[in-house]
């Protein structure tokens, strides 16, 4: 049965009836009348970020960490453009989000109106999909299809634009039985003639690698087990993209850590010399493969992705299974428990022998030093004194988030939030206080660098408002590390622009909100000075001082293949000479 409200008010209405129960915002003119509707009823929880940005990054790690869809409402023109990082970044990294924006009255759109912005036009390449509101009987079911968007197929971004005198004028509402989209049915079951050329595949390979990304996150958890399963079923070694860490135990003898450009130098390795690539929810970006000439000269390829567009976008593969990686690995497993190969292990043991022999490279090796606390060993420790709890980790983006990569373990999916595609500094902070709403009870870390956590530090103010003990660990070298890193490796060491001079001092910073400061640069103070972050109940701001010319290896320079990996000079003195099979001239 339908009753007639207002737009705004249906706005409300559809968000309780998809079970919302937080959303992100920033208030303004242009979404007065929503802000007016959310205040007559207590189902749907604001937090206020201090920027709309902000509020698209928590957004975000409120759905990563959950599964669920992330909401945002901001107002019309800056607050809708301020957006638009968020919006990006989401989409590269299939984060699905409803993000609601408000226009101008529908008499003013095209007339230059007082913060007026074609939000339609300027996010139509970093969204799913988007709707600008001309009609209020059109509104409930954009409302509820608009979910259903965001979270079918390859999950994205999707924006509502909603004129100011929609949102006065009534209309129609009942609750939807059926929210799909009219024409948009992604395909979520595998074929299974592909499936069974497969698995007929794998049985054969002498090399075989799963390389495997974000997408098995997003499939759900039950994607996780079945892949665990599929791994242990075929005894192949696995290896994961940034996005996709913690969908594969990091603690299983089968994981070979990260590849790509600061990956471990037996995964790019093995990537290398395989025969045969199983891709399970990825997507051959450029940081994964490396120069695509070179990519894996000796394989042949399966590529699993609810994506068809990524099939063949960027890597030619044999078999394209398109679909979603739930339904795809329990056909797998399924397929592969039904044939019973036979496999004989010997055919493996020189593949695993290779792998062993890289592993035993210790290419996270680094040189300890008095003078410094290393950032390695600075989250080495973070690792030791977290492990076993409700840990969440986000992190800012450059040689901190690579250095958390490769330092951090996580045997769950769900549990390690960080920009990927679009590499967005100040991702992290927001992200945090996304993640512990949804987690109160979790600890919830942001691993940060000095530089980026300056992009979104008022959020300190969000946190401190709804009394969310998010902890902000930053590897303070005084530089923008990666950058700095590669004007010392490919610009002659020309550090332009790269120093980060009159740094505000944290400890103060974090008091000037209303939090907790810390600062440690001795190694012999770290571990109760982590002890004191951790148990500090309110946000905290841990300024760890640390050596400012350590560079982050392995790093496969931009340009080349993963058999041209550099190593640092604590796994071999010269080990970044690699011969043309891959091995290590020691």
């Amino acid at each position: 049965m339908s009753e007639t409200i207002t737009g705004a008010e249906m706005v409300i209405r559809a968000l309780q009836d998809q079970g919302v129960e937080h959303i992100f915002g920033y208030p303004g003119g242009a979404v007065l009348p929503i802000y007016d509707a959310l205040f007559l009823q207590d189902k749907v929880h604001h937090i206020l970020v201090r920027h709309e940005q902000a509020a698209v990054h928590a957004a975000e790690g409120y759905a990563r960490s959950t599964g669920k869809v992330g909401c945002v409402l901001v107002t019309s023109g800056p607050g809708a453009t301020n957006a638009v990082t968020g919006l990006t970044d989401a989409m590269l990294d299939s984060i699905p989000l409803v993000v609601i924006t408000g226009q101008v009255p529908t008499y003013l759109i095209g007339s230059d109106a007082f913060q007026e912005a074609d939000t339609v036009g300027i996010t139509r390449h970093c969204t799913k999909h988007n709707y600008l509101v001309k009609d209020i009987a059109d509104l409930p079911r954009i409302l509820h299809e608009a979910f259903y968007v965001a979270s079918n197929g390859r999950p994205g971004p999707v924006v509502i634009d909603i004129p100011k005198n929609i949102q006065f004028e009534s209309g129609p509402y009942a609750r939807q039985a059926d929210n799909q989209h009219k024409t948009y049915r992604p395909k979520v079951e595998g074929d299974p003639a592909r499936i069974a050329a497969a698995v007929e595949l794998m049985t054969r390979a002498q090399r075989p690698i799963f390389y495997t990304g974000g997408g098995v996150i997003n499939a759900g958890s039950g994607a996780t087990k079945l892949l665990r399963e599929l791994a242990a079923l075929t005894g192949f070694p696995v290896t994961s993209t940034l996005m996709g860490l913690g969908a594969f135990p990091a603690s299983d003898p089968q994981f070979l850590g990260m590849l790509g450009m600061h990956g471990t130098y037996e995964a790019n390795l093995a990537m290398h010399d395989s025969d045969l690539i199983i891709a399970v929810g990825a997507r051959f970006d450029d940081r994964i493969t490396g120069r695509l000439d070179a990519f894996a000269p000796h394989s042949r390829k399966i590529h699993i992705d609810i994506d068809p567009s990524s099939i063949n976008k960027t890597v030619k593969v044999d078999i394209g299974i398109v679909g979603d990686c739930a339904h795809v690995l329990h056909e797998m497993v399924r397929v592969w428990k039904e044939t019973a190969p036979v496999i004989d292990k010997s055919r493996h043991a020189p593949w695993w022998a290779d792998i062993a022999r890289w592993r035993a490279r210790n290419c996270l090796a680094y040189r300890k030093d008095g003078q410094f606390i290393k950032p390695q060993y600075a989250l080495e420790r973070l690792e030791a004194l977290t492990k076993g709890r409700d840990r969440y980790i986000t992190t800012e983006v450059g040689q901190h988030q690579m250095w958390a990569a490769q330092f951090l373990h996580f045997d769950e999916p769900n549990r390690f939030m960080t920009s990927g595609g679009l590499g967005t500094m100040g991702y992290g902070l927001p992200a945090a206080i996304g993640v512990q709403i949804a987690h109160p009870d979790a600890l919830v870390i942001d691993v940060a660098g000095e530089a980026s956590i300056q992009m979104n530090i008022q959020e300190m103010s969000t946190a401190l408002q709804y009394r969310l003990p998010v902890k902000v660990f930053i590897l303070n070298n005084e530089y923008m590390g990666m950058v700095r890193q590669w004007q010392e490796l490919l610009h002659g060491g020309r550090y332009s622009e790269s120093y980060s001079d009159a740094l505000p001092d944290f400890v103060k910073l974090a008091e000037a909100f209303g939090g907790t400061g810390i600062r440690c640069d001795k190694a012999e103070e770290l571990d109760d000075a982590i002890r004191r972050m951790i148990d500090t109940p309110g946000p905290v701001i841990f300024d760890c001082l640390v050596d400012p010319a350590e560079n982050c290896f392995p790093m496969i320079p931009s340009g080349k293949a993963h058999n041209e990996i550099l190593l640092g000079d604590a796994v071999a003195d010269i080990g970044s000479v690699i011969d043309d099979k891959g091995k290590a001239l020691v």
